[in-house]
Protein backbone atom coordinates (compact mmCIF):
# COMPACT_ATOMS: atom_id res chain seq x y z
CA UNK A 1 0.00 0.00 0.00
CA UNK A 2 1.49 3.36 -1.06
CA UNK A 3 1.20 6.57 0.93
CA UNK A 4 -1.81 7.87 -1.01
CA UNK A 5 -3.73 4.62 -0.52
CA UNK A 6 -2.93 4.70 3.18
CA UNK A 7 -4.12 8.31 3.39
CA UNK A 8 -7.32 7.43 1.52
CA UNK A 9 -7.94 4.57 3.94
CA UNK A 10 -7.54 6.88 6.94
CA UNK A 11 -9.86 9.42 5.31
CA UNK A 12 -12.53 6.78 4.67
CA UNK A 13 -12.38 5.82 8.34
CA UNK A 14 -13.52 9.39 9.12
CA UNK A 15 -16.06 9.82 6.29
CA UNK A 16 -19.15 8.80 8.28
CA UNK A 17 -18.37 11.28 11.04
CA UNK A 18 -17.59 14.05 8.56
CA UNK A 19 -20.87 13.53 6.67
CA UNK A 20 -22.77 13.71 9.96
CA UNK A 21 -21.11 17.02 10.83
CA UNK A 22 -21.74 18.48 7.38
CA UNK A 23 -25.38 17.37 7.23
CA UNK A 24 -26.17 19.08 10.52
CA UNK A 25 -24.42 22.19 9.25
CA UNK A 26 -25.97 22.25 5.78
CA UNK A 27 -29.27 20.33 6.00
CA UNK A 28 -28.57 18.62 2.69
CA UNK A 29 -26.97 15.25 2.00
CA UNK A 30 -25.68 16.32 -1.42
CA UNK A 31 -24.15 19.51 0.00
CA UNK A 32 -22.68 17.50 2.88
CA UNK A 33 -21.05 15.11 0.41
CA UNK A 34 -19.62 18.09 -1.49
CA UNK A 35 -18.12 19.44 1.74
CA UNK A 36 -16.60 16.06 2.59
CA UNK A 37 -15.16 15.72 -0.91
CA UNK A 38 -13.58 19.17 -0.60
CA UNK A 39 -11.98 18.03 2.66
CA UNK A 40 -10.40 15.10 0.81
CA UNK A 41 -9.07 17.44 -1.89
CA UNK A 42 -7.48 19.66 0.75
CA UNK A 43 -6.05 16.69 2.61
CA UNK A 44 -4.53 15.23 -0.53
CA UNK A 45 -2.77 18.55 -1.16
CA UNK A 46 -1.49 18.85 2.42
CA UNK A 47 1.50 17.48 4.25
CA UNK A 48 -0.49 14.73 5.92
CA UNK A 49 2.54 13.51 7.82
CA UNK A 50 2.59 16.73 9.81
CA UNK A 51 -1.03 16.36 10.95
CA UNK A 52 -1.09 14.98 14.49
CA UNK A 53 -4.84 14.54 14.87
CA UNK A 54 -6.28 13.68 11.47
CA UNK A 55 -9.88 13.37 12.69
CA UNK A 56 -9.78 16.78 14.34
CA UNK A 57 -8.07 18.33 11.31
CA UNK A 58 -10.70 16.94 8.94
CA UNK A 59 -13.56 18.03 11.20
CA UNK A 60 -12.15 21.56 11.21
CA UNK A 61 -11.83 21.57 7.42
CA UNK A 62 -15.38 20.30 6.90
CA UNK A 63 -16.65 22.90 9.37
CA UNK A 64 -14.83 25.71 7.52
CA UNK A 65 -16.10 24.52 4.14
CA UNK A 66 -19.64 24.21 5.48
CA UNK A 67 -19.47 27.67 7.02
CA UNK A 68 -18.39 29.14 3.66
CA UNK A 69 -21.22 27.27 1.93
CA UNK A 70 -23.76 28.57 4.44
CA UNK A 71 -22.58 32.14 4.00
CA UNK A 72 -22.66 31.83 0.22
CA UNK A 73 -26.11 30.27 0.36
CA UNK A 74 -27.41 33.08 2.56
CA UNK A 75 -26.16 35.74 0.17
CA UNK A 76 -27.70 34.02 -2.89
CA UNK A 77 -31.01 32.75 -1.55
CA UNK A 78 -34.19 34.61 -2.38
CA UNK A 79 -36.88 33.62 0.09
CA UNK A 80 -39.55 36.31 0.18
CA UNK A 81 -41.63 34.32 2.66
CA UNK A 82 -38.66 33.00 4.61
CA UNK A 83 -39.70 29.33 4.43
CA UNK A 84 -36.99 26.81 3.74
CA UNK A 85 -37.37 23.13 4.60
CA UNK A 86 -34.03 21.28 4.69
CA UNK A 87 -33.55 18.32 2.38
CA UNK A 88 -34.93 15.27 4.21
CA UNK A 89 -33.47 11.80 4.49
CA UNK A 90 -36.14 9.38 3.31
CA UNK A 91 -36.11 5.72 4.30
CA UNK A 92 -38.49 2.81 3.89
CA UNK A 93 -41.22 2.71 6.54
CA UNK A 94 -39.75 -0.54 7.86
CA UNK A 95 -36.50 1.05 9.01
CA UNK A 96 -33.68 3.52 8.41
CA UNK A 97 -31.15 2.61 5.75
CA UNK A 98 -27.86 1.60 7.45
CA UNK A 99 -26.03 4.23 5.42
CA UNK A 100 -28.20 6.93 6.98
CA UNK A 101 -28.03 5.82 10.61
CA UNK A 102 -25.04 8.00 11.50
CA UNK A 103 -26.58 11.00 9.72
CA UNK A 104 -29.70 10.65 11.84
CA UNK A 105 -28.10 9.88 15.20
CA UNK A 106 -29.14 12.11 18.09
CA UNK A 107 -32.64 12.52 16.66
CA UNK A 108 -31.74 14.90 13.87
CA UNK A 109 -35.31 15.35 12.72
CA UNK A 110 -36.60 17.88 10.24
CA UNK A 111 -38.02 20.02 13.03
CA UNK A 112 -34.54 20.50 14.51
CA UNK A 113 -33.00 21.20 11.11
CA UNK A 114 -35.70 23.79 10.38
CA UNK A 115 -34.68 25.64 13.53
CA UNK A 116 -30.99 25.34 12.68
CA UNK A 117 -31.78 26.94 9.31
CA UNK A 118 -32.86 30.10 11.15
CA UNK A 119 -29.52 30.51 12.94
CA UNK A 120 -26.76 32.76 11.63
CA UNK A 121 -23.96 30.61 10.14
CA UNK A 122 -21.47 31.18 12.98
CA UNK A 123 -24.07 30.35 15.65
CA UNK A 124 -25.05 27.20 13.80
CA UNK A 125 -21.46 26.07 13.55
CA UNK A 126 -20.71 26.71 17.22
CA UNK A 127 -23.85 24.85 18.32
CA UNK A 128 -23.36 21.89 15.99
CA UNK A 129 -19.69 21.37 16.78
CA UNK A 130 -19.95 21.88 20.53
CA UNK A 131 -23.39 20.58 21.48
CA UNK A 132 -23.60 17.74 18.97
CA UNK A 133 -19.97 16.67 18.63
CA UNK A 134 -18.35 17.91 21.86
CA UNK A 135 -15.68 19.96 20.09
CA UNK A 136 -14.07 22.34 22.64
CA UNK A 137 -14.71 26.05 22.22
CA UNK A 138 -11.01 26.83 21.91
CA UNK A 139 -10.93 24.65 18.78
CA UNK A 140 -14.10 26.18 17.34
CA UNK A 141 -13.02 29.79 17.98
CA UNK A 142 -10.47 30.06 15.13
CA UNK A 143 -13.03 28.75 12.63
CA UNK A 144 -15.46 31.57 13.40
CA UNK A 145 -12.70 34.15 14.04
CA UNK A 146 -13.77 34.81 17.61
CA UNK A 147 -12.40 34.30 21.10
CA UNK A 148 -13.37 31.11 22.97
CA UNK A 149 -15.57 33.22 25.25
CA UNK A 150 -17.39 34.82 22.32
CA UNK A 151 -17.73 31.40 20.68
CA UNK A 152 -19.30 30.04 23.86
CA UNK A 153 -21.82 32.89 23.69
CA UNK A 154 -22.64 31.99 20.07
CA UNK A 155 -23.44 28.42 21.07
CA UNK A 156 -25.44 29.60 24.07
CA UNK A 157 -27.64 31.86 21.93
CA UNK A 158 -28.19 29.05 19.45
CA UNK A 159 -29.00 26.60 22.25
CA UNK A 160 -31.70 28.89 23.64
CA UNK A 161 -33.34 29.20 20.23
CA UNK A 162 -33.20 25.47 19.58
CA UNK A 163 -34.56 24.52 23.00
CA UNK A 164 -37.39 26.99 22.68
CA UNK A 165 -38.38 26.13 19.13
CA UNK A 166 -37.55 22.51 18.27
CA UNK A 167 -40.28 20.16 19.57
CA UNK A 168 -39.22 16.84 21.09
CA UNK A 169 -40.94 13.93 19.30
CA UNK A 170 -42.50 10.91 20.96
CA UNK A 171 -39.89 8.12 20.91
CA UNK A 172 -42.37 5.37 20.03
CA UNK A 173 -42.35 5.07 16.23
CA UNK A 174 -45.51 2.93 16.19
CA UNK A 175 -47.34 5.65 18.10
CA UNK A 176 -46.08 8.23 15.64
CA UNK A 177 -47.28 6.13 12.71
CA UNK A 178 -50.74 5.66 14.25
CA UNK A 179 -51.15 9.43 14.59
CA UNK A 180 -49.96 10.08 11.02
CA UNK A 181 -52.27 7.36 9.69
CA UNK A 182 -55.19 8.99 11.50
CA UNK A 183 -54.25 12.34 9.91
CA UNK A 184 -54.14 10.76 6.45
CA UNK A 185 -57.47 8.99 6.93
CA UNK A 186 -59.13 12.24 7.97
CA UNK A 187 -57.55 14.07 5.02
CA UNK A 188 -58.78 11.49 2.52
CA UNK A 189 -62.27 11.53 3.97
CA UNK A 190 -62.43 15.31 4.15
CA UNK A 191 -63.20 15.11 7.87
CA UNK A 192 -62.29 18.53 9.24
CA UNK A 193 -63.14 17.72 12.87
CA UNK A 194 -61.04 14.54 12.79
CA UNK A 195 -58.12 16.50 11.39
CA UNK A 196 -58.35 19.10 14.13
CA UNK A 197 -58.54 16.34 16.74
CA UNK A 198 -55.20 14.83 15.71
CA UNK A 199 -53.40 18.20 15.50
CA UNK A 200 -51.92 20.05 18.46
CA UNK A 201 -53.73 23.40 18.95
CA UNK A 202 -50.43 25.20 18.31
CA UNK A 203 -49.29 23.02 15.39
CA UNK A 204 -46.98 24.67 12.86
CA UNK A 205 -46.79 23.76 9.18
CA UNK A 206 -43.81 24.72 7.02
CA UNK A 207 -44.33 24.26 3.28
CA UNK A 208 -41.42 24.79 0.88
CA UNK A 209 -42.50 24.75 -2.77
CA UNK A 210 -39.37 26.36 -4.14
CA UNK A 211 -40.02 28.48 -7.21
CA UNK A 212 -43.69 27.50 -7.43
CA UNK A 213 -45.99 30.48 -7.06
CA UNK A 214 -49.13 28.48 -6.25
CA UNK A 215 -49.85 27.67 -3.50
CA UNK A 216 -46.49 29.12 -2.53
CA UNK A 217 -44.10 28.53 0.31
CA UNK A 218 -45.75 29.35 3.59
CA UNK A 219 -45.83 28.92 7.33
CA UNK A 220 -49.22 28.11 8.85
CA UNK A 221 -50.08 28.15 12.56
CA UNK A 222 -52.93 26.54 14.48
CA UNK A 223 -54.95 23.34 14.16
CA UNK A 224 -57.88 24.77 12.23
CA UNK A 225 -55.69 26.61 9.72
CA UNK A 226 -53.51 23.54 9.14
CA UNK A 227 -56.61 21.33 8.80
CA UNK A 228 -57.97 23.64 6.11
CA UNK A 229 -54.67 23.35 4.23
CA UNK A 230 -54.85 19.57 4.49
CA UNK A 231 -58.34 19.53 2.97
CA UNK A 232 -57.08 21.47 -0.04
CA UNK A 233 -54.81 18.52 -0.86
CA UNK A 234 -57.12 15.62 -0.02
CA UNK A 235 -56.69 14.27 -3.57
CA UNK A 236 -52.93 14.16 -3.01
CA UNK A 237 -53.36 12.34 0.30
CA UNK A 238 -54.87 9.41 -1.60
CA UNK A 239 -51.45 8.77 -3.18
CA UNK A 240 -49.48 9.10 0.06
CA UNK A 241 -46.94 6.38 0.73
CA UNK A 242 -45.66 5.73 4.27
CA UNK A 243 -41.97 6.41 4.84
CA UNK A 244 -39.51 7.39 7.50
CA UNK A 245 -38.49 11.02 7.12
CA UNK A 246 -35.34 11.72 9.12
CA UNK A 247 -36.12 8.67 11.20
CA UNK A 248 -39.69 9.71 12.11
CA UNK A 249 -43.07 8.78 10.67
CA UNK A 250 -43.67 10.61 7.41
CA UNK A 251 -45.10 10.26 3.94
CA UNK A 252 -44.13 10.68 0.30
CA UNK A 253 -46.89 11.66 -2.11
CA UNK A 254 -46.81 10.74 -5.79
CA UNK A 255 -48.69 12.40 -8.65
CA UNK A 256 -48.53 11.14 -12.24
CA UNK A 257 -45.67 8.85 -11.33
CA UNK A 258 -43.51 11.68 -9.95
CA UNK A 259 -42.84 12.68 -6.32
CA UNK A 260 -45.05 15.60 -5.38
CA UNK A 261 -43.98 16.11 -1.78
CA UNK A 262 -42.14 14.67 1.20
CA UNK A 263 -43.82 15.38 4.52
CA UNK A 264 -42.12 15.00 7.89
CA UNK A 265 -44.30 14.92 11.00
CA UNK A 266 -43.29 15.67 14.55
CA UNK A 267 -45.61 13.87 16.94
CA UNK A 268 -45.47 14.83 20.60
CA UNK A 269 -47.94 13.87 23.30
CA UNK A 270 -49.95 11.92 20.76
CA UNK A 271 -50.60 15.01 18.62
CA UNK A 272 -48.96 16.42 15.50
CA UNK A 273 -47.04 19.50 16.64
CA UNK A 274 -45.17 20.22 13.41
CA UNK A 275 -45.40 19.34 9.73
CA UNK A 276 -42.52 20.06 7.37
CA UNK A 277 -43.32 19.73 3.68
CA UNK A 278 -40.80 19.77 0.86
CA UNK A 279 -42.63 20.23 -2.45
CA UNK A 280 -39.90 21.89 -4.49
CA UNK A 281 -39.76 19.80 -7.71
CA UNK A 282 -36.12 20.61 -8.35
CA UNK A 283 -34.99 19.53 -4.88
CA UNK A 284 -37.28 16.50 -4.86
CA UNK A 285 -35.49 15.22 -7.95
CA UNK A 286 -32.23 15.24 -5.97
CA UNK A 287 -33.59 12.88 -3.30
CA UNK A 288 -33.01 9.15 -3.38
CA UNK A 289 -36.54 7.76 -3.18
CA UNK A 290 -35.69 4.36 -4.66
CA UNK A 291 -35.72 2.97 -1.12
CA UNK A 292 -39.51 3.22 -1.18
CA UNK A 293 -39.87 0.82 -4.12
CA UNK A 294 -41.42 -2.47 -3.09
Amino acid sequence: MDDRDFLAERFEANRTHLRAVAYRMLGSVSDADDAVQEAWVRLSRSDAGAIENLGGWLTTVVARVSLDMLRSRSSRREEPLGVHVPSPIVSHADGVDPGHEALLADSVGLALLVVLETLPPAERLAFVLHDMFAVPFDEIAPIVSRSPTATRQLASRARRRVQGAAPVPDPDLDRQRAVVDAFLAASREGDFDALVAVLDPDVVLHADTGALETPGSREVHGAEAVARQALLFRNVAVSAKPALVNGAAGIVTILDGQPFSVVGFTVSGGKIVEMDILADPERLRELDLAVLDD
